[in-house]
This record gives structure tokens, C-alpha cells and sequence, in this order.
């Protein structure tokens, strides 16, 4: 894996096309969130196109961890739905590659592996709607940090379809009481990025018992007069194909996402590159 020489900080408000040319030459694999403010950033499947109908009907169950912002052709790196130039295959900055259910190698590039018979699927990431937080002065702990969101199982059971079923996976970011419903009321606009929160409060409810220890992702400080706020999750899908045990399948390792070139606020119908 190639030593990166960019830095997150170097990355913070260059426009999306730089952030992933930085990406395609190897110069960065770090996480992405708080980069390219105001364009979707996406959770990535891709799978054997055998089993891509029956992923997209899981998709389409469970929409608020599972949120589909784009498909790509069979055999095809491309998305041009989503960028002019994204080729799927250099553009992220950290991929998993799974195989019969185990993580067999994390890369930075997956052109060597890539099959003529693969489906790239693209699903909304709550990464969007922080920025529209900044903007409204809701502080978002681990950007102002420099860390990656924290990631949890729980314990909400997901509508099977196929060999495709498991439980959901919540991110967490401790909201000021007094901006809770505020932070609810914006997240809900972002309906391809997880949308409104599914709980707050004691992580016991939803089956977490330590939120010092996440999943994934790194662990942040919840501070006096703070609540927990739990959002879906779109490394949810990673977990179910998981347990499916594919021969294939190839994500984006949790926190780096793929950046496009599509508004943070377009409408899930009519998402299309600026």
C-alpha cells in the first residue's frame, strides 16, 4: 500500500473532482468525512450480478440504513449517474475485499480484482447531512476532532429478501439537549443520506452496551448536557453481506466513502452530477 503524502486538512474544502484525484493517485486513504461539503458522498456494494436483484430488494426494504442512490451496469467501474469521470475501481480511498463471508485483504485499489460480472451498488451516507449540521452551529464531535464517526451494532432487526437479512448498524453523535430536534428536523431532509435519527438516549435501548467501545469508527466524547443521537448506518449492508458468505464482495472500508459530484440536497429522484 502506498504511503499517502496528503493530509486530511490538506483535502478540507477542495471541491469533490480534486478530493478523489487525490484518492485515484494513492496520495490519500484516510477517511472523508468533512471533505467536499455539499456533494453526496456514497456507502459502496458491489457483488457477483447473480446476486444483485435480490441485494436490491433488500435495498429497497430497509431504506433508511439501505438508502440507493445509484447502480452501476454489469462489468462496468463507472457511474456516471454519479460523477462525470468515477471509476469505481481507484476512486475510494480504502476498499474491503470479502470472500465466503471473511475480509480477505484492505486496499487502496481494485482494479486487479475486478470481474466483468460485478454490480457496483451506491447507498446515501450520513456524512451528507453533518455538513448541513455545521451550518446550522449543531456541533458534530468527531469532524471537530479529526476522528471517524462512531459506528455500533444493535439490536433492529432488518426486512429479509433472499440470503440478505441481520441487524442494523447506527452511527452516534452526542447533540446538545436543546439542538436535538433541531439536528432531527435537518437530518430528515437528507432522506438518501439515512434521513431523520432512529433513537436517542440510552444506547442500552437499542442494544449497545458501551458506547466507548464502537464497532467501528473511533470513539468520541459525549459532554454535559449532551444527548446520544443514533442514525442508520450504511455500513449496515456490509454486515448482512457479511453473513450471506458471497464468494465475492468488495465495500468500502467504514469512513471512507466514495465522494461524487451530485448535491448533498438533491432529491433521491432526479440525482444527477452538477
Amino acid at each position: 500500500m502506498k504511503d499517502t503524502s496528503v493530509s486530511h486538512s490538506d483535502l478540507r474544502g477542495l471541491p469533490a473532482d480534486k478530493v478523489r484525484a487525490a484518492i485515484r493517485s494513492g496520495d490519500y486513504a484516510g477517511h472523508t468525512a468533512g471533505l467536499a461539503a455539499g456533494k453526496l458522498q456514497c456507502n459502496l456494494a458491489i457483488l457477483p450480478e447473480v446476486y444483485a436483484l435480490d441485494f436490491l430488494r433488500f435495498c429497497q426494504r430497509n431504506p433508511k440504513p439501505c438508502p440507493l442512490v445509484g447502480v452501476g451496469d454489469t462489468g462496468d467501474p463507472m457511474l456516471p449517474t454519479l460523477g462525470r469521470d468515477i471509476d469505481i475501481r481507484t476512486d475510494v480511498p480504502k476498499y474491503r475485499v470479502f470472500k465466503d463471508g471473511v475480509m480477505a485483504a484492505e486496499v487502496t485499489d481494485i482494479t486487479d480484482i475486478w470481474q466483468d460480472d460485478l454490480v457496483t451498488v451506491a447507498l446515501g451516507c450520513s456524512f451528507t447531512f453533518e455538513n448541513a449540521l455545521l451550518r446550522n452551529d449543531i456541533p458534530v464531535r468527531h469532524i471537530d476532532t479529526g476522528r471517524n464517526v462512531p459506528m455500533y451494532r444493535s439490536n433492529i432487526d432488518l426486512t429479509p429478501a433472499g440470503p440478505f437479512a441481520g441487524q442494523m448498524v447506527v452511527t452516534m453523535r452526542p447533540i446538545p439537549q436543546a439542538q436535538v430536534e433541531e439536528a432531527r428536523q435537518i437530518s430528515a431532509r437528507f432522506p438518501q443520506a439515512h434521513g431523520a435519527p432512529i433513537a436517542t438516549g440510552d444506547p442500552a435501548d437499542i442494544g449497545i452496551a458501551d458506547l466507548s467501545q464502537p464497532d467501528w469508527g473511533d470513539a468520541v466524547e459525549i459532554k454535559p448536557g449532551e444527548v446520544p443521537v443514533y442514525w442508520a448506518c450504511g455500513v449496515t449492508p456490509q454486515n448482512v453481506l457479511l453473513a450471506a458468505k458471497l464468494p465475492l464482495c468488495i465495500t468500502h472500508s467504514p469512513g471512507h466513502m466514495l465522494i461524487s459530484d451530485v448535491a448533498e440536497d438533491a432529491e433521491t429522484t432526479i440525482l444527477k452530477p452538477e
